[in-house]
């Protein structure tokens, strides 16, 4: 058994430190999308407490809960002064130590065994898996599913095996939102390939798919799909449906979610 204190300690964590092990877990937020897509306010929600639960502590090292009881690694931060907010909470000057643990951010899945969601690193912590490349994300459930153009360039690109079997195992109707205008965009995937093969085609286009709004967002900005594309399912579809059948679904969308009239769809 590998735990993470053997990984970081042969890192050079200090043995004599004071250290807790901290799990965020939030049922009001998706910590690990602010932790992409806005790291200094996810930052803000770890060094922001309630109590002082951090007095005497020289570090933390910090975990993002995952599916089940386990919870992955983002990193060791150094606690400085602490000072009162306006609204009585207590907020932790955090410094991120870098460097020696940045092969591991991300990529390491702990099973967590205690309930308290802060804890002294005396308390041993299974290493469950360390999956490959800096940002992997794992396949969990199809409805669930939200992704920015970024994570699913990286999962198309990189071929992740478990993202691969479950969408190309899968036609549906899915839908791209635009972040920066809030517009939407409703397509199907019907082909062979399924869910895999038609959103390989955002990502070899660099976004665009072939359609003429996202065409002309992109052509006005390069990296406007990596800005503000926001990728998910609203529909599963049959594995014999007929091409008819699937744009008949994506018509009706279309005209639940008003994404012609006032969206990317162009009929």
């Amino acid at each position: 058994m590998i735990t993470i204190q053997e990984l970081l300690y042969n890192r050079g964590l200090l043995r004599d430190a004071a250290i807790k092990l901290v799990r965020h877990k939030d049922s009001r937020i998706d910590l690990y999308s602010l932790y992409r897509s806005d790291k200094q306010k996810f930052l803000d929600y770890q060094s922001t407490q309630g109590n002082a639960i951090f007095d005497g502590v020289d570090f933390i090292v910090s975990f993002i809960d995952e599916y089940g009881k386990l919870a992955r690694f983002i990193g060791v931060f150094k606690i400085g002064d602490k000072r009162n907010t306006s609204n009585g909470e207590l907020w932790y000057d955090m410094t991120e130590e870098t460097g020696r643990y940045d092969d591991l951010k991300e990529r390491v899945l702990i099973r967590w065994t205690n309930r308290a969601w802060h804890q002294w690193i005396r308390n041993k912590m299974e290493v469950q898996e360390i999956l490959p490349g800096l940002n992997y994300k794992r396949f969990t459930d199809y409805y669930e599913l939200i992704l920015t153009f970024s994570e699913l360039r990286e999962i198309i690109t990189c071929g992740y095996a478990d993202w691969k079997i479950a969408l190309a195992a899968v036609k549906a109707v899915y839908l791209i939102t635009d972040n920066n205008s809030g517009k939407l965009y409703v397509g199907s995937a019907y082909g062979d390939d399924g869910l895999w093969g038609r959103w390989n085609e955002y990502v070899t286009t660099n976004g665009h798919g072939h359609n003429k709004s996202l065409k002309t967002l992109i052509a006005e900005d390069c990296d406007y799909a990596t800005k503000y594309f926001q990728f998910s399912i609203l529909m599963l579809l049959n594995k014999s449906v007929t091409a008819a059948e699937a744009v008949a679904k994506e018509q009706l969308f279309k005209r639940k979610l008003g994404s012609i009239s006032f969206g990317l769809n162009n009929n």
